[in-house]
């Protein structure tokens, strides 16, 4: 059985709970400590407890904010496998920087590129769950180490035939009318695609499929990350005009940028549920749909995997088209 150790970084303490519950009896495993303190000039002192020897060192750490976060990530890291961890993993359910991955204006860096030469130098591999996959297909595009994506669609739609009567599932674009789809069929429920056109940041405009032919059911709008809340509001507001009934939005990754939840809100949502890959997504009046169990799935797929760092990144099967 497999020595894992898992070590979450400051607002990760409940993940890593949840994965390790999830891994009781499927591997030796127990949470070890990781502490960060910052000083007054800014500089951080990381300091890890030792992994037991021939044991397996997992970092958890969601990587929204990963400016402040990804210093000492990186130095945990680095210390683990001074310390004689066999490999040093990363379970990072929100993966940062991957919007821009290309370079739409003549000298600006292409992030997405950066930060996956950044954390594969570090890591032998890492879990994350949906990230945000544009004109890069395949993270082994950008990472240079393994790498599972686990997929959120089944637990959403689980939740959705739990908790909403009779759904129509509203995806927030075109890209999204795979995966809206996904999740329509498996919540049983009819499925509609927005038009959006964005202009800028906050300047995002929809055009949402006539609503009349479904007067029942209630509208489920899903995407994969709220950020500043823009592009919900603006598909919210649509519905409004349809006289639809109460909305309910639904999201794999809640950021919640500033005023992010007033603006949805006000928009008219009834109700907003998001994964637990986010920390900062633990806020009031916003339900949580776990996926520590999923989380912990791909810990045992890396660490079964052994230390080979082959070029191509896996997915779950069937959880996405």
């Amino acid at each position: 059985m497999s020595r894992i150790v898992l070590y979450p970084l400051p607002g990760a303490t409940a993940q890593a709970g949840s994965i390790a519950e999830a891994l009781r009896g499927r591997a030796d495993v127990s949470i070890g400590g990781c502490t960060v303190h910052r000083f007054p000039d800014g500089e951080t002192m990381v300091r890890v407890d030792p992994p037991p020897p021939g044991s397996q060192a997992v970092l958890v750490c969601s990587l929204n904010g990963p400016d402040a976060k990804t210093v000492p990530l990186l130095m945990a890291a680095a210390t683990l496998r001074e310390l004689g961890a066999l490999q040093v993993g990363l379970v990072a359910p929100y993966l940062a920087y991957m919007r821009q991955d290309k370079r739409f204006e003549p000298g600006q860096a292409v992030s997405a590129r950066i930060y996956g030469q950044l954390l594969s130098a570090h890591f032998d591999w890492l879990v994350t769950v949906d990230p945000h996959l544009h004109r890069i297909h395949d993270l082994a595009e950008v990472y240079a180490l393994r790498s599972r994506v686990l997929h959120a669609a089944p637990r959403m739609a689980a939740w959705i035939a739990a908790e909403v009567e009779k759904p129509v599932i509203i995806g927030p674009d075109g890209e999204s009318a795979q995966w809206a789809a996904d999740v329509a069929a498996r919540a049983g429920a009819p499925v509609l695609v927005v038009r959006k056109t964005r202009n800028g940041d906050e300047d995002v405009r929809s055009t949402i499929p006539d609503l009349h032919l479904h007067p029942d059911r209630t509208p489920v709008l899903i995407d994969d990350i709220v950020s500043s809340g823009r592009t919900l509001a603006a598909a919210l507001d649509h519905l409004r005009a349809q006289h639809a009934r109460p909305p309910v939005c639904v999201a794999v990754h809640g950021l919640f940028a500033v005023d992010a939840l007033d603006v949805i809100r006000a928009a008219g949502a009834t109700r907003i549920a998001v994964t637990d890959t986010v920390d900062s997504a633990a806020v009031a009046g916003v339900d949580r749909i776990p996926v520590g169990a999923d989380l912990a799935g791909g810990v045992l797929d890396m660490v079964a995997a052994g230390c080979s760092r082959p070029d191509s990144s896996t997915s779950t099967p069937g959880d996405r088209p």
